[in-house]
């Protein structure tokens, strides 16, 4: 069965909205900046959504996490098209999930900060919808209305590829009618400093399969997206989710396999279920985090697997790893080439490592796109890779 996107947001440093991030792909402006993280020392750049501290308190759903998520939803048609789909097929119809790899510990962290004389916390922070694995989809449900099956997925940095996988399975099930999903992850200390304690985060804005690339930076941001049933909906966008496939080679907690077997086989898995060649895929965004061991095996995969004629990026550079919420930023990057017809360039990438032999490249690339492809390689080696197609 396949299945069409109906609507999709980004929200992250390269841009509050889908309008916004478009802009700074075209400008090449990066939202990267030095860390200024209070509490935190290191040496290194993130991307940060300044806007979250507009969005009013949130009460007993606060935190920077749920803030997030309420700013990204109320971006573009997100809010109307849920709404809709609720009132033509009823809340109870609607499917809900969220991926996220840290949820709301940012909220648990300052809890810890401000426990009282007897070290338990203050009432304000008595929040267990909050302080829970589930927060994100929780709150999502919360905001949308939505009162269909919800479920968070946590599989590190493919948490919201996986969104789009498992919706599509519950429409092809028929327990739902329509799907919203989404990811969001925020900055905290202990996600940049757990990132730094694994000697990971560059002192520089990162630079993606580059040949002097020494890191990732970190970034925050939310998306979503709404599935439904191919041919189910009039406002469909003209992009179809046409494969998908996922993986776990469970070689190293955050190392990946040397020879990147399951980041193989997702990939492979997301061109059989859609009974496509690799010949037919018009471009690849690129998990591509500017570490040294990722890029490398990614890199070679892409060539062993690929004619040189398909194109490739990592789109990092722009808004730093969002973790949880890389997977749908992503998805939304790759989808919307469909729509703009430009492939984004590789931002930073000034000499290929010598290593590596594909088809990438630091400009933009005008191109009418029919088939797309975006992956996401998580610790753990929890891979997903998803393929989107033109529907006209």
């Amino acid at each position: 069965m396949q299945i069409d996107i109906i609507d999709y947001e980004s929200c992250s440093a390269a841009g509050v909205n889908l309008s916004a991030l478009r802009t700074s792909l075209r400008q090449h402006q990066s939202g990267l900046i030095k860390n200024n993280l209070p509490g935190s020392d290191l040496d290194t750049w993130i991307g940060v959504v300044g806007q979250v501290s507009a969005v009013n308190d949130l009460g007993e759903w606060q935190s920077r996490n749920n803030r997030l998520a309420a700013l990204g939803y109320e971006q573009g048609t997100i809010r109307s098209t849920v709404s809709g789909l609720i009132n033509k097929y009823g809340a109870a119809r609607i499917g809900l999930i969220m991926g996220s790899s840290t949820s709301s510990i940012d909220r648990t962290e300052e809890a810890y900060t401000k426990l009282n004389s007897e070290n338990a916390l203050t009432d304000e922070f008595r929040q267990p919808f909050v302080h829970n694995p589930h927060a994100p989809a929780l709150f999502a449900a919360h905001l949308s209305g939505i009162k269909g099956p919800s479920l968070t997925i946590n599989t590190a940095c493919s948490s919201s590829a996986k969104v789009f996988a498992t919706g599509s399975r519950w429409l092809e099930t028929g327990i739902v009618d329509a799907v919203l999903v989404g990811g969001v992850d925020t900055l905290c200390l202990s996600v940049l400093h757990g990132f730094d304690s694994l000697q990971l985060l560059s002192p520089d804005p990162c630079k993606p399969f580059d040949q002097h690339r020494n890191g990732i930076n970190l970034g925050e941001a939310s998306g979503f997206a709404v599935l439904q049933r191919a041919g189910e909906n009039d406002n469909a966008k003209g992009i179809r989710l046409t494969g998908y496939g996922e993986s776990s080679d469970a070689y190293h907690m955050s190392h990946p396999h040397p020879d990147g077997l399951g980041a193989r086989l997702s990939m492979t898995q997301a061109l059989d279920r859609a009974g496509l060649p690799p010949s037919a895929i018009d471009y690849v965004n690129l998990h591509g985090t500017s570490s040294r061991a990722n890029d490398l095996i990614e890199g070679k995969l892409i060539s062993e697997l690929f004619p040189g004629s398909v194109s490739c990026s990592s789109t990092k550079a722009w808004m730093g790893h969002t973790l949880g919420a890389a997977g749908i930023t992503e998805a939304i990057i790759a989808m919307d080439t469909l729509q703009t017809n430009v492939i984004p360039g590789s931002k930073n990438l000034e000499i290929l490592d010598e290593a590596l032999n594909f088809s990438i490249k630091a400009t933009d690339e005008p191109k009418v796109c029919q088939h797309v492809m975006t992956n996401s390689f998580g610790f753990g080696g929890n891979n997903c890779t998803l393929l989107f197609s033109r529907t006209g």
